[in-house]
């Protein structure tokens, strides 16, 4: 799986970091960014993009089709 992150969409609520703090951080403007996206399981990663109220945690498969959302 990979991760993106669309930050034009991002509101910095932190859901993300909540649920994989290993993954996400928030950046000085309060934005998500990845840390290490292989540190959790794909469960986590969905769980992650998931909590987003905005979507902007974008998933792709290993062929890079988007799976979420």
């Amino acid at each position: 799986m990979k991760v993106k992150i669309d930050r034009t969409l991002c509101i910095g609520v932190g859901n993300c970091v909540a649920v994989a703090p290993t993954v996400f951080k928030l950046d000085k403007n309060n934005k998500a960014i990845l840390i290490d996206e292989d540190s959790v399981d794909s469960q986590t990663l969905m769980d992650a993009a998931e909590s987003c109220p905005v979507d902007a945690i974008i998933i792709e498969d290993d062929e890079g089709n988007q799976i979420y959302p």
